[in-house]
């Protein structure tokens, strides 16, 4: 088994500093023919990102590049592992605290390594937040990830929000989102939003409403992260299927004293409560059990929706 690339690859930088050029043609030679393997906590002996900046000796972006790498392949080869679990939901349930448990401690250390690594602060915040087996589900670390950020830079808004936004996507704590959101909004040259975004999560959050607010407020601060843009833009379609999945639900229930409990799309249409099977806006059939439950169709990229928590009503007051 090959060693990780980061040690090849700042030995050669402490070593051989005149041969970088071929170094790097060497290692990519190499990674095509002997990928490398998973992180273990073995590949994870320097776990002191300050140790580990020193033994770089001038090479530290590098190595927070090549970490930053090990980061997403670990991330995404413990999702595809999780997606498709062995033992349904006890797996999954067990995915933040036995299968992620790398993700933060790769991510401290690229951050640290390079403590102005953006992209990594902020997509490795929604890999930490999101739940298993999108994620982590660990939005305390998250948090602390941009926070860590924000001492680097702390005229940094975007981290400001993206914290606003763990607090009320992750935690359903809505005043501290709004505090989080309206501290990003002070910052010069902060786009209005940000202070919008504070009043409408104190009066409503929880809400679709106020989540599709904070979903295009993400989207609008993402113009130049395509993964934000395309995260927001399916969340936004999230919040559209539940619309969806309530309204037929609805035309349902309302129909059942007039036809009884019909479970079938054919039946429905036949009896005029529907015109047609309804689509999510995945381009996927809704789906509907045997006691007249519509649902999203597990075929579809949208799952799993999102949960509504009932809000305390304290967490909307200052």
């Amino acid at each position: 088994m090959t060693r990780p690339s980061v040690w090849r690859a700042l030995a050669g930088a402490v070593v051989a500093a005149g041969f970088i050029g071929a170094a790097a043609t060497l290692q990519a030679v190499r990674e095509v023919r002997y990928p490398e393997p998973p992180a273990t906590k073995e590949s994870l002996y320097l776990t002191s990102g300050t140790t580990l900046r020193r033994l770089s000796i001038g090479y530290s972006m590098l190595a927070a590049d090549l970490y930053w790498i090990r980061a997403i392949q670990y991330y995404g080869g413990t999702r595809i592992r999780l997606d498709r679990p062995s033992d349904g939901r006890a797996r999954i349930a067990s995915a933040a605290e036995h299968d992620f448990e790398l993700l933060y401690p790769l991510l401290d250390l690229t951050t640290t390594l390079d403590p102005r690594f953006n992209i990594a602060y902020r997509f490795g915040a929604i890999f930490l937040a999101e739940a298993p087996p999108g994620g982590a589900g660990r939005p305390d670390l998250a948090i602390t990830l941009l926070e860590k950020g924000l001492r680097e830079r702390p005229d940094k808004w975007e981290y400001m929000q993206d914290i606003g936004f763990v607090h009320y996507w992750w935690r359903h704590d809505y005043r501290e989102a709004a505090k989080w959101f309206d501290k990003g909004g002070q910052v010069p040259n902060a786009p209005w939003f940000l202070r919008s975004l504070a009043a409408v999560t104190l009066a409503e959050g929880g809400d679709r409403k106020s989540s599709r607010t904070l979903w295009m407020a993400i989207r609008q601060s993402a113009a130049e992260n395509d993964w934000l843009k395309n995260e927001a833009d399916r969340r936004l379609q999230q919040l559209d299927a539940m619309d969806l999945i309530e309204a037929v639900q609805r035309a349902v229930d309302a129909a059942q004293p007039r036809t009884g409990k019909l479970t079938k799309w054919p039946d429905l249409i036949r009896a005029g409560v529907i015109s047609s099977v309804p689509v999510d806006p995945a381009g996927k059939p809704l789906g509907i059990t045997d006691e007249a439950e519509v649902h999203l169709a597990a075929m579809s990229p949208l799952n799993p929706l999102p949960l509504e928590p009932q809000s305390d009503p304290r967490s909307h007051q200052r």
